[in-house]
């Protein structure tokens, strides 16, 4: 969801606000996803990289997420969608990763859709912290073959991701997924995040339904 801080620049409004925006984009185009019959719906909001940011803006982007956690889950809750985070929870500290907790274990059972939340969350740490845990289970060398490894990741259980869509014209992964990407379909686009529309969601999906998908075949 790249270009909040240029959209913001763009409108000479504080950056700030294209934080805000930008999350609100998220509802609208996660509500949109789900209402096309897709399962899940996966947003990079937070990258381990991000508390490198200036002290104000990590603060607000951390406030929006703490946000998030309250009545906005309630409204996730009655959709039917469930709701996962993954990345470093632990991060955040011990009040934000016991509601995070908490909402995942809320939503659960819910059937409409998953809504996955990567928070602090980088690819190469989540590869390895896989590696860490299978040496720590002494798990036979010759037995870690793709699906055990995939298990072993923070998004087990989760289907790899068909499109990875990235928006103002950034045209690189960024930590996003690199193990579970490896067969996406990639959709760059110049409309940064709090411009990207529904309709710009559909072209992207007629994009990728005339694509011929061989898999390495």
């Amino acid at each position: 969801m790249d270009g909040n801080r240029r959209w913001a620049r763009h409108k000479g409004v504080p950056t700030l606000m294209g934080h805000q925006k930008g999350y609100e984009n998220l509802k609208t185009i996660a509500d949109a996803i789900f209402d096309r019959g897709i399962n899940v719906a996966t947003f990079f909001a937070f990258s381990a990289e991000n508390w490198k940011r200036s002290k104000r803006e990590v603060t607000y982007l951390l406030n929006l997420l703490g946000g998030a956690l309250g009545k906005d889950v309630s409204v996730l809750h009655s959709k039917g969608i469930k709701l996962k985070f993954i990345g470093d929870i632990d991060g955040f500290g011990t009040n934000m990763s016991t509601k995070m907790r908490k909402v995942m274990e809320t939503t659960k059972r819910n059937k409409k859709g998953t809504l996955v939340i990567a928070a602090n969350y980088g690819g190469r740490a989540d590869i390895l912290n896989a590696v860490r845990s299978l040496i720590a289970a002494n798990i036979e060398p010759e037995k870690i073959i793709e699906d055990v490894f995939s298990r072993a990741l923070t998004t087990a259980g989760l289907p790899d991701p068909d499109l990875l869509i990235r928006t103002s014209g950034e045209q690189r992964l960024s930590g996003f997924l690199p193990w579970q990407t490896v067969y996406s379909e990639l959709y760059f686009t110049e409309k940064m995040w709090p411009d990207f529309s529904v309709d710009d969601l559909d072209i992207a999906l007629g994009d990728y339904a005339s694509r011929e998908r061989r898999f390495g075949v």
